[in-house]
C-alpha cells in the first residue's frame, strides 16, 4: 500500500484561482519527500488536503488507503503534523503539553509521560521540560512541536518548515532525527520547504512546485539527468595546453563543461602528457537550486 496517492488533485478557491492544479504524487512507505517551492506555490494547501482540512475540487487522494475527507479521525491517528508556527498551551509546561496530547491520541497517562520524557531527551529539551511554554524560545517551541507530532508514533509526518527559528546545531539534530525515523522506523516524511539546500541534505525524492503545479518530480540524480545533465569540472593547474576546452576563471583556476565524470581521467591525462601540472580536480554536480531555477525559467518562457 502506498503511503500517499494523489491523482489529478486540484483545489480552486475561486473559478479563476487554483491553489493546486492537477497534482499527481505517489509516495512509498519510508520515503523522505521534499515538497519544494516558494511561498504561494500550493504546498500548504496540499498538506491541508492530505489531512482532510480541505476537500479537493477535483481528483482523488488517499493516505495509507484512507480518504482524508471521509476518514479524518482515522487519518489523524496515523499522522503527525508540524507547522511553521507551533500552537500549544502557554500555561502548561513542555512535559504537560506532550502528556496532554498523548492522552488525546489515546495513550495512557503513564505511557504518555514515558514517551514525552524520551522525546524531550531526543530533542534536547529535557532541562526545559518543567518550564511553561510561555518561557520557550521560538526554536524550543519548534522542537516541542516536533515532539508533539511524534508522541503517538505516527506512520507519516507532515512537516511544514520544521527548522524555522532553529539555530544550526538544533537544525542539524532535527535533520538527523528525521533521517533516522525514516530509515529505522519506516516513517514516511512529507517535508514542505522553500529552503532548497536544506531539502537536498535530507530528502530521498523531490517534487518541485510552481504556481500550484508540479513541474518536476524525482530523485536528485534523475532530476539532474533530465533537467541539468552537465557537470562543471574545476581544476587548479599550471601550463594548460591551449587546445583543451577549458576556460580560465582566475590565475591557475579553470573550468570545463563535461557530460559525465568518465571524461575526467582523459582530460587530466592530456594536461599532464603535455607538460601541465595539476594540483586539484573536482566535479561540481548541479544542485537542487540549479535544477529548480532552470525549471522555473523554462516555465516562465512558455
Amino acid at each position: 500500500m502506498n503511503a500517499i496517492t494523489m491523482q489529478q488533485v486540484s483545489k480552486a478557491y475561486t473559478p479563476k484561482k487554483r491553489a493546486v492544479d492537477s497534482l499527481n504524487i505517489t509516495l512509498e512507505k519510508g520515503e523522505v519527500f521534499g515538497f519544494l517551492g516558494p511561498n504561494g506555490a500550493g504546498k500548504t494547501t496540499t498538506v491541508k488536503l492530505l489531512n482532510g482540512m480541505l476537500l479537493p475540487t477535483e481528483g482523488n487522494l488517499s493516505v495509507f488507503g484512507l480518504d482524508p475527507g471521509k476518514n479524518p479521525e482515522q487519518l489523524h491517528a496515523l499522522a503527525g503534523v508540524v507547522t511553521e508556527h507551533a500552537q500549544m498551551y502557554q500555561h502548561l509546561t513542555g512535559l504537560e503539553n506532550l502528556v496532554f496530547y498523548g492522552t488525546l491520541f489515546g495513550l495512557g497517562a503513564g505511557e504518555s509521560r514515558k514517551r514525552a520524557l524520551h522525546l524531550l531527551e531526543q530533542l534536547e529539551l529535557s532541562e526545559a521540560g518543567d518550564q511553561k511554554l510561555a518561557a520557550y524560545s521560538t526554536g524550543m517551541r519548534q522542537r516541542l512541536s516536533l515532539a508533539r507530532a511524534l508522541i503517538h508514533r505516527p506512520q507519516i509526518l507532515f512537516l511544514d518548515e520544521p527548522t524555522s527559528g532553529l539555530d544550526p546545531e538544533s537544525a542539524q539534530n532535527v535533520h538527523t532525527m528525521i533521517r533516522r525515523l525514516a530509515k529505522d522506523q519506516g516513517i514516511t516524511v512529507f517535508l514542505c520547504t522553500h529552503q532548497l539546500r536544506y531539502a537536498q541534505e535530507i530528502c530521498t525524492r523531490y517534487g518541485l512546485m510552481d504556481e500550484g503545479r508540479l513541474i518536476a518530480e524525482g530523485t536528485l540524480k534523475s532530476l539532474c539527468t533530465s533537467v541539468c545533465p552537465g557537470i562543471t569540472l574545476k581544476l587548479k593547474a599550471r601550463n594548460i595546453p591551449s587546445h583543451l576546452p577549458l576556460r580560465e576563471t582566475k590565475a591557475m583556476t579553470y573550468e570545463a563543461d563535461i557530460r559525465s565524470e568518465e571524461e575526467i581521467p582523459s582530460l587530466v591525462r592530456q594536461i599532464v602528457e603535455a607538460g601541465g601540472e595539476v594540483y586539484h580536480v573536482s566535479a561540481q554536480l548541479p544542485t537542487l537550486e540549479d535544477i529548480y531555477f532552470t525549471l522555473t525559467r523554462k516555465e516562465a518562457a512558455k
